[in-house]
């Protein structure tokens, strides 16, 4: 898919690579000094790969879905966790050296968890210069008295959340809602749907708001996770958990994070792989009657490499990536 116009610009200047040396950059090189030179540089060189490569590929998810335009304000979502910060700060590299004029807005949602700490956010926000809004809604307090103890808080902290952000949007007057979401999280909801929901549904890169007024993005689309695990250490983001949560280690989201960690260590590339078939799809190849018409389905003699190939075995890598303990057993 060609990006459209007015961001191929951005998309082709990330492909070429910029030079993203900054201030960071140059602490760096001067720290350390109980560490040897060679080791130092290193560091400095594989941190340096680590932006371009986020740089370009969030570059490149803005092209491929036109995410970003020009004269749009933006409402970077923020929670405080390593995804948020991540993309905040790359897309005010972007800004700095994109051809089209953009604007970003930080916004963060003050829930009133006991204990948070308020005043972090405004702190670093207020550090790198951009423009923030802190909205203050006791929503902890509603989740607590609706929720049974023990049961899962996040779909109703979500759906408030959601409904908040999105009448900030409008008071802000921006046009596009950026969320933090990642490659690993848009794989992890389409397992989430397959397995618990029955449906084939992921997160999309980007979406018009269920409310219908919002453009929803996620320019953090291509990145895996590792990737900005490793940005939030290097920029030592000062980070936040998530205290609402509690200890829920055992949700179905973290357990189906566990097991594409476990899949991606031992065979690189699966979880990318998933995400690709995201942008791969057959529907005559699926099952569902509403992308394809099968009960209509009829020769038609013209000869289609999509067509059934009733008696071909699919061809699938010389070493099957596969869960530990699976057999792959051929019949006939």
């Amino acid at each position: 898919m060609n990006a459209p116009t007015d961001t191929a610009p951005l998309q082709a200047a990330a492909s070429q690579g910029w030079n993203f040396d900054d201030e960071a950059d140059q602490a760096e090189g001067q720290a350390g000094d109980a560490v040897s030179n060679e080791k130092r540089l290193k560091i400095q060189r594989e941190n340096h790969k680590l932006e371009k490569r986020l740089c370009r590929e969030v570059a490149r998810a803005i092209g491929d879905y036109n995410m970003i335009e020009d004269g749009d304000k933006v409402m970077v979502c923020m929670s405080g966790g390593k995804d948020s910060y991540t993309l905040l700060d790359i897309l005010m590299k972007l800004r700095a050296r994109a051809p089209i004029k953009f604007d970003i807005v930080a916004v963060n949602l003050d829930q009133k968890q006991p204990g948070f700490p308020e005043h972090v956010l405004p702190e670093y926000l207020k550090s790198v210069g951009v423009d923030f809004h802190i909205e203050n809604q006791d929503t902890y307090s509603v989740v607590k008295r609706v929720v049974p103890e023990g049961k899962t808080t996040c779909g109703l902290c979500s759906r408030l959340r959601r409904a908040i952000l999105y009448k900030v949007a409008d008071q802000l007057g921006c046009n596009k809602v950026a969320l933090g979401h990642h490659r690993d999280d848009i794989v992890q909801t389409l397992m989430l749907n397959m397995f618990h929901g029955g449906i084939m549904k992921a997160m999309p890169p980007k979406l018009v708001s269920d409310d219908g007024k919002h453009v929803v993005i996620r320019p953090l689309a291509y990145v895996p996770e590792k990737d900005t695990e490793r940005w939030a250490q290097y920029r030592d983001f000062p980070i936040i958990p998530c205290n609402l949560c509690g200890s829920q280690e055992n949700l179905q989201r973290q357990m189906i994070g566990d097991m594409l960690r476990e899949w991606d260590k031992k065979h690189p590339g699966r979880v990318n792989n998933m995400f690709r078939a995201l942008q791969h799809v057959i529907p005559t190849h699926l099952a569902d009657t509403k992308l394809y018409d099968f009960q209509n389905a009829k020769p038609t003699g013209v000869a289609d490499e999509n067509g059934d190939k009733a008696f071909d075995h699919d061809e699938l890598p010389a070493t099957p990536s596969l869960p530990g303990g699976v057999q792959v057993i051929q019949l006939g």
